[in-house]
């Protein structure tokens, strides 16, 4: 597999140029660990920590935070070293920092990597191995099974790969009671199975993108009208699911309200996906899916949130 191996271009360090040159750099560095990506993560991963008791010093607690998203941004890096070549085919991604030639690929792989690993062993030295060895499982999942292998190789790269953006939950409960519980598997379900129609909404816009690039995402392979009724299997189990955390016992009436509503949004909007395969309105549902999608996780996220963040609240004197 080709890879890039372009420099900054040199600029004389003058007193004006210098300064640009430091903050070009950090903006480029920090890009590289995909600063959206890295933040719902972290706001998944909070979640995940408090649907059950902390049992950790809110300080660790918060170091355990620091590395996951740590770890977060470190596969970003490494999965924009990896795709360096076909993101230069992107117009989404052509802009990115090594494609655009600001930032070396080798440099990119040298600082994903001491991210990577230290973020796996700083967070079993303040936490436990059992979250270091789940992060450093999600990490290796993102680089090597997703990016290497699935992306480029089969149509059904996001719903395999979709596990790689659910497992947080799961290692930040791990990081504050040193175990996995049903609580996370859920929210791990739940975003494993919002992963499909969120990306196959995008991949509906983008089909000449993926083209250029030769990513088999599913619009390619199987068609856009297969995509389409993929989009609504996909939603039609994501719904339902969106409440098993009420049936569990960790959703409250605001979760339950705040999950119906959405479901039934997302629900509407595939259907619109499904019915509107011509014409004006063909780019419009997927438009519309991909944006409320994004809304839809976050509402489910930020009710449990407001619902155990309380109970955070109540607890911490005794913690600290």
């Amino acid at each position: 597999m080709p890879r890039h191996n372009v420099r900054t271009a040199t600029l004389p360090l003058t007193s004006k140029a210098a300064p640009d040159i430091l903050k070009g750099d950090v903006i480029d560095y920090v890009a590289l660990l995909k600063p959206r990506v890295m933040s719902l993560v972290v706001f998944t991963a909070l979640v995940g920590m408090l649907v059950k008791p902390i049992t950790v010093h809110p300080f660790i607690a918060a170091a355990s935070l620091l590395m996951i998203a740590l770890g977060a941004g470190a596969s970003g890096c490494l999965n924009m070293w990896w795709d360096s070549d076909i993101d230069a085919r992107m117009s989404r991604t052509r802009n990115r920092p090594i494609p655009a030639g600001r930032i070396d690929a080798g440099d990119a792989l040298i600082f994903g990597s001491w991210l990577s690993v230290g973020s796996v062993l700083m967070l079993g030295l303040i936490s436990n191995w059992l979250a270091a060895s789940l992060l450093a499982m999600t990490i290796l999942y993102y680089v090597v099974i997703y990016s290497v292998w699935l992306k480029r190789s089969t149509p059904q790269n996001i719903v395999i790969g979709g596990a790689a953006g659910a497992f947080p939950p799961m290692v930040a409960q791990a990081a504050v009671t040193g175990s996995v519980g049903l609580e996370t598997v859920i929210l791990f379900l739940i975003i494993f199975f919002w992963t499909p129609p969120h990306f196959w909404a995008l991949a509906l816009l983008k089909t000449d993108d993926y083209d250029r690039a030769g990513i088999p995402m599913l619009p390619n392979v199987a068609g856009k009208p297969a995509t389409r009724r993929a989009i609504l299997y996909y939603t039609l189990i994501l719904a339902p699911l969106g409440l098993a955390p009420c049936f569990a016992g960790f959703g409250g009436l605001l979760y339950a309200a705040v999950s119906l509503i959405g479901g039934i949004g997302m629900l509407l909007l595939a259907l619109q996906i499904y019915k509107y395969q011509s014409g004006p309105l063909s780019n419009e549902g997927p438009r519309n899916m991909f944006r409320f999608s994004i809304l839809y996780l976050f509402s489910l996220f930020a009710a449990l949130l407001a619902e155990h963040g309380l109970g955070l609240l109540i607890a911490l004197p005794k913690l600290v």
